[in-house]
């Protein structure tokens, strides 16, 4: 069904490393990616972001940002963003992705996540709770 997912955000330094992280480890079958609508490219994982993720058990060690582009989308079988609003720049990236993305927050009351970047602690230790609920529950419908 799906064996391609990519998780999508803006810079991609964030919130869709921490998420495609958690969801190697909880289907480690699966090629999961991610990518940002506005990625800064080649960057490693926020500092903030790495620290908060190693202190839940999951290391975003290696990453490196890559754009979201309309080649990427066609070869995922499905694409999971963090907020409502990335639906639409997934669609106007590649229109004929939509009908395979879904919010991340999908199966917890449809929430969006919000971008921790360049905030608070508590904001990343926030968004990380929200995309940890959000990660155990697609792994439940995926499996």
């Amino acid at each position: 069904m799906f064996e391609k997912i990519l998780v999508v955000c803006v810079g991609n330094i964030c919130r869709s490393p921490s998420g495609e992280y958690l969801l190697k480890k909880l289907l480690p079958n699966k090629h999961i990616a991610s990518a940002g609508v506005g990625a800064l490219v080649g960057k490693p994982a926020d500092k903030m972001a790495s620290e908060v993720a190693s202190d839940n058990g999951t290391s975003l060690e290696g990453h490196r940002a890559q754009q979201l582009t309309s080649e990427l989308c066609r070869e995922y079988d499905l694409i999971l963003v963090m907020e409502k609003g990335h639906i639409e720049a997934v669609t106007k990236i590649s229109p004929e992705a939509r009908g395979k993305t879904m919010l991340f927050g999908q199966w917890n009351g449809q929430k969006d996540i919000p971008d921790p970047y360049r905030q608070s602690r508590e904001a990343f230790d926030h968004a990380y709770s929200l995309i940890d609920v959000a990660a155990n529950a697609w792994a439940k419908k995926i499996k």
